[in-house]
């Protein structure tokens, strides 16, 4: 058990994962960093539907911007849960 914003929950917290930092590549691939200090290597082209197609668009994917730790692309019309990214995405080691 514990509290959250003076409620008593069952079970055990949940920490929230966010997207600190990124990076857009080409072919639709981002860097993210995430706040568990992670970096990781995310495809865009496993996002579908209608919604995702003006990231087709390389100008409209290359203006990702971060909102409170959540990708977003056109003011906020199109965004992406990080916690999809982080679990679709992949461990990113750079070369020392």
């Amino acid at each position: 058990m514990f509290v959250s914003n003076g409620f008593v929950c069952g079970g055990k917290p949940i920490n929230s994962i966010r997207i600190t930092g990124l990076k857009c590549l080409s072919d639709r691939m981002m860097l993210l960093t995430f706040n568990n200090g992670e970096t990781r290597l995310f495809d865009s082209t496993v996002l579908h539907g209608p919604v995702y197609e003006p990231l087709d668009d390389d100008d409209v994917f290359r203006n990702a911007v971060l909102d409170h730790g959540v990708v977003t692309w056109m003011g906020g019309e199109i965004d992406c849960a990080p916690e999809f990214m982080y679990d679709h995405s992949y461990e990113y080691v750079m070369a020392m």
